[in-house]
């Protein structure tokens, strides 16, 4: 029976009715930890990514230095422990400010030198590290096809230009950096732990200091952690990546003025207005898709194309890139609930889709744009002169489309039956593997690379002057350097470089006025080309009363770059042969040791200075000896070592012994052998063997004048006795 709405039941006094306290809706979701899922990688798994990689870039191994990869190994200026502390905080010592990477070129080069396979395993190394990482994540992510992941993104040739190329150290490197950052930033998630915290940011800051690319780190986790919950929080979410916005855009903002300022991104190939940025940059979106599902045709320099507003088929690129992206949103709201979506499994419990298979197109989609950014056109880095792409641009970006490629066809094997799964994995990885191979194969040697992107590339006019650079420095090969640097400036005739190398060929020849006409026409077009301006002050230093105007070149180049060592070495041996001026010539030579200080030349250039100035003679020798230290099989320096000491009271046995150093070094040393025989003379009975010194010294050179006039003057004192 129903009982009436008025009435009430009492209650007995000595009984307590638990009342439930009120509920309180959070004010953010928490979602739930999922177990921990099996995140090692097996060794077995290790080592065959690690085999796969090594047999992949198996042609590149032994391949040279190439493009500025001198400019990357560390230098001889770089190789003490003071150019490890000019690497952090000298700006401008190396041609990028990362620090990271050149300590790292700074040791191992204290490991193996030049040798060229140790660099190129390092990177191999690097490369195959960042492929077991990309394992790691994806299966913290808790999604299928991990393995067949981390071997895509290993043996992918798009890649090949970053493993291969000795200076895109700093790609592989920061990779390492980066997606240890991301997994690691993915457990404190996780587990909110403030260590985890502490070693991702870290990490995050390596990957900064080796190369700023990286930069884009906070924005990608921010898309994850999007993808995992449909939503993102404030507090738990975006507030511990403000820090991280903050290191990135301080570090991308300083590298696009390190870019302008020290490697000469600026100028008339970067003056496009914002519109087609625009366009350049919708354009090198499906590019760069477009050869990760067709890797055909790849080449160390595309074409740069023609960007034009008025042409308006180059609006589709980015007109379909804004619908791309509506149409993934599309499908991210109307797979996502009204009231947001917490962490789920990839596949829901009643087999239906996870509100993350509509996610993920535009997660992808933003990790792939995002991490693009930097090198989309809307900043200027050098090599825009170029081209608008590079393969190496895209080397952590391609991550966003081939996990989700790997992804997929996991899933679809799940379908098929285990044998057939396995032969379309093994498929797919053995011809992404011959594809990297050949690919490798382009940079075997300058030669070859060169060659092979003017076969797919015919108007890189950088490729046309870098191989004229090359074939200048092999014998007999000038004839071809030259028609290259011509073939160069046929491409582009507003081009300096080409002018400069074509400088330095025709000097050698002896072709002075042409040799002048050529750097001047190098510096009309780029008035700020130090390397040009200390070319033209060496030509004129060697015309009769062209020295002041010399001096005045060396100065203009140190104005542009004050740390220009070759130019501080010229403009001193220009100035001691000023009259008055050696004083200031020794300052421009001590300047030059300081920039490079093991470079032998150098201080023997600074050690003769300070044997012609009173009283310096000591620093002279100490130069000298500095010099022998760094090159002892020197010949030169301990001939200069036995007449400096020759002049110092009580040390002509050492200067003996200098000289006779120098001959066992060098036996057909006819200066050597004339100085010998000079000391001799000073030494009591061994005027006889001063003569066989002079005369050994005629038998070398019978032209040395001042070999024939000691021997007659010896001749005619024994003769007297």
């Amino acid at each position: 029976m129903r009982a009436n709405a008025q009435s009430r039941v009492p209650l007995s006094p000595r009984r307590r009715v638990a009342v439930s306290p009120r509920l309180r809706v959070p004010a953010s979701p928490r979602p739930p930890v999922p177990a921990s899922p099996r995140l090692r990688v097996p060794a077995s798994q290790c080592i065959a990514i690690f085999a796969a990689v090594l047999a992949a870039y198996w042609p590149a191994l032994r391949g040279g230095f190439l493009w500025d990869d001198d400019a990357h190994v560390t230098a001889a200026a770089m190789r003490s422990l003071h150019g490890l502390w000019r690497i952090w905080f000298d700006l401008g010592a190396t041609q990028q400010y990362y620090p990271l990477l050149h300590s790292a070129f700074w040791i191992e080069h204290r490991l193996w030198g030049d040798a060229v396979l140790g660099y190129h395993l390092v990177n191999v190394s690097l490369h195959a590290t960042a492929a077991c990482l990309v394992v790691l994540i994806v299966r913290r992510l808790a999604l299928p096809g991990a393995w067949l992941a981390g071997l895509i993104f290993a043996l992918h040739p798009v890649c090949v230009e970053a493993v291969a190329w000795i200076s895109e150290q700093k790609s592989t490197l920061s990779a390492v950096f980066y997606l240890a950052s991301v997994f690691i930033y993915l457990g404190f998630d996780r587990t909110r732990r403030r260590s985890a915290y502490l070693g991702a940011i870290a990490l995050f800051i390596c990957a900064l200091l080796s190369k700023t690319v990286t930069a884009s780190l906070p924005a990608a986790l921010l898309v994850i952690l999007w993808w995992k919950r449909g939503r993102l929080d404030f507090r738990r979410d975006v507030r511990p990546l403000l820090p991280w916005f903050a290191l990135g855009i301080a570090a991308g903002l300083f590298t696009a003025w390190v870019e302008r300022t020290y490697i000469g991104a600026h100028g008339a190939d970067f003056a496009i207005t914002p519109v087609a940025r625009f366009l350049v940059a919708g354009r090198a979106l499906w590019f760069y898709a477009a050869k990760l599902f067709w890797p055909s045709n790849l080449v160390f320099t595309y074409p740069r194309w023609n960007i034009d507003p008025a042409v308006w088929w180059q609006w589709l690129f980015p007109l379909a890139t804004l619908a791309v992206a509506i149409s993934f949103c599309l499908l991210a709201k109307n797979k996502t609930t009204s009231r947001g979506t917490l962490w789920v499994p990839p596949t829901t419990s009643h087999g239906g889709r996870s509100p993350l298979a509509g996610r993920s197109p535009l997660a992808a989609l933003l990790f792939f744009a995002g991490t693009l950014f930097p090198v989309l056109g809307f900043l200027n880095v050098y090599p825009f002169r170029f081209s608008w792409v590079a393969d190496h641009f895209q080397y952590l970006a391609c991550l966003g489309i081939l996990v989700p490629v790997a992804v997929v066809i996991a899933k679809v094997g799940q379908a098929l039956s285990p044998a057939k799964a396995r032969a379309v994995r093994l498929a797919l990885l053995l011809i992404l593997a011959l594809l990297t191979f050949r690919q490798s194969r382009m940079y075997a040697g300058t030669e070859t690379l060169y060659r092979t992107t003017i076969a797919r590339n015919p108007a890189s006019w950088m490729a046309h002057n870098n191989l004229g650079a090359a074939l200048a420095k092999m014998d007999g090969r000038i004839p071809e350097a030259i028609a290259e640097y011509q073939a160069a400036l046929r491409l582009k005739p507003n081009y300096a470089e080409p002018h400069n190398n074509l400088a330095t060929i025709l000097s050698r020849q002896g072709r002075m006025p042409e040799a002048i006409a050529e750097v001047q026409e190098a510096l009309r077009i780029k008035p700020d080309y130090p390397e040009a301006l200390v070319n033209l002050g060496s030509f004129l230093s060697g015309i009769p009363g062209r020295l002041p105007d010399a001096i005045a070149a060396y100065q203009a180049a140190l104005r542009i770059k004050p740390g220009h060592a070759e130019a501080h070495n010229d403009l001193g041996l220009a100035l001691s042969e000023m009259p008055g001026r050696l004083s200031d010539a020794i300052a421009e030579l001590q300047a030059a040791v300081q920039l490079e200080p093991n470079n032998v030349q150098m201080r023997d250039n600074l050690a003769s200075a300070l044997a012609r100035m009173p009283g310096r003679l000591p620093d002279a020798i100490a130069e000298v000896r500095a010099g022998l230290e760094i090159a002892p099989g020197d010949p030169q320096a301990h001939d200069f070592l036995g007449r400096a000491l020759s002049q110092l009271p009580g040390r002509l046995p050492d200067a003996i012994a200098e000289f006779q150093t120098a001959l066992r070094i060098a036996p057909n040393y006819a200066q050597a052998h004339n100085d010998l025989g000079v000391v001799l003379l000073y030494v009591p009975g061994r005027r006889a063997d001063a003569i066989a010194e002079f005369r050994a010294a005629l038998s070398i050179n019978p032209n040395d004048t001042q070999a024939q006039s000691n021997l007659q003057r010896a001749m005619s004192e024994q003769s007297r006795q």
